[in-house]
């Protein structure tokens, strides 16, 4: 077969989409092109091969017997490319994994833990991205993301990592301030925003309630967009953070924060190993998620992590 005799692969993708979408400006919109540039591939196409492949309808386009054949058999080259494209992509990253998760847990959680990995899997090459979006998964630019949420995610395969439960914390000097919850109206309380899209209220409003001080006014509130942010101003005496154990454990244990009194309550949302199947059972994936779970495991349950003295309160419950 002589390949040269073919026309060029973006002609090819020009038509597909045409054919697809029905419409030679929505062609042109996906691909970046302008409208006159897809009719005038279009034409040259159909010239090239002697019949029409669209008939003009209004506004639109529909393709004709000939227009579907070809735009079938450019679907089906494109398939098979892409498909070896992924399949050599993935080939060289066996020994390089990405993982997703939320700015917070990475700098608090994950970041102080990776040494450990490195030195078991020093063959290994982790890279990891700070952010939280679905498509990094699907679009495989990510291999396994770590994701906040109640475990509810369609299409994906799903393992618990870490429970959760959230107390007030802050910097020792201003732990001796507060002795019950009441005190808090003399502080700075200081607030994250949490992109769980789960409906669920996880925040000061929902500790206070619990606490019986739903109407209490702190002399400040503070917001910021990250957890770690929220974590980093409470260390530095800036307000009282409402910690959520797996963040603040790190801080608790290098005594930078304190938790003055509990309660320790169960959000009901924890984090998540996420990823498609797939990509999931590659062996370097596997010796990550196989490392997280040891962590997480190594990791005191939430309510020792948030007790105010370091001691667990009586009859407490891990997530």
């Amino acid at each position: 077969m002589r390949y040269a005799d073919l026309p060029p692969l973006a002609t090819l993708r020009v038509l597909e989409a045409a054919v697809r979408l029905g419409s030679f400006t929505a062609a042109a919109d996906e691909l970046g092109r302008t409208q006159s540039a897809v009719s005038h591939q279009i034409k040259e196409l159909e010239l090239r091969l002697g019949c029409p492949l669209f008939e003009r309808r209004g506004r639109g386009v529909v393709a004709t017997a000939e227009g579907e054949r070809l735009a079938e058999a450019v679907i089906g080259g494109l398939g098979r490319i892409h498909h070896a494209f992924d399949a050599l992509r993935r080939e060289r990253r066996a020994d390089r994994v990405v993982v997703s998760a939320l700015p917070g847990f990475v700098v608090k959680w994950l970041f102080p833990r990776l040494v450990r990995f490195d030195e078991r899997h020093p063959a290994i090459e982790v890279d990891v991205m700070a952010s939280g979006r679905r498509s990094e998964l699907v679009a495989g630019e990510a291999d396994l993301a770590i994701r906040y949420g109640s475990g509810s995610y369609p299409g994906l395969g799903s393992t618990l990592l870490l429970g959760e439960r959230m107390a007030p914390a802050c910097a020792p000097r201003l732990a001796r301030q507060l002795r019950e919850p009441a005190d808090l109206a003399a502080m700075t309380l200081l607030h994250d925003d949490l992109p769980t899209g789960e409906g669920v209220g996880v925040g000061w409003a929902r500790w206070l309630a619990a606490v019986g001080l739903g109407g209490l006014e702190p002399a400040h509130n503070r917001r910021f967009g990250q957890s770690n942010m929220v974590i980093d101003a409470a260390v530095e005496g800036v307000g009282v953070a409402l910690g959520r154990s797996p963040l603040v454990a790190g801080d608790i244990r290098g005594g930078r924060l304190v938790v003055p009194f509990g309660p320790a309550l169960a959000t009901g949302l924890a984090y998540h190993i996420v990823g498609v199947e797939r990509v999931l059972e590659r062996p370097a994936v596997c010796a990550f998620i196989d490392w997280l779970v040891e962590e997480a495991r190594a990791e005191p349950a939430p309510e020792v992590i948030l007790a105010p003295n370091g001691l667990a309160p009586a009859g407490a419950q891990s997530l």
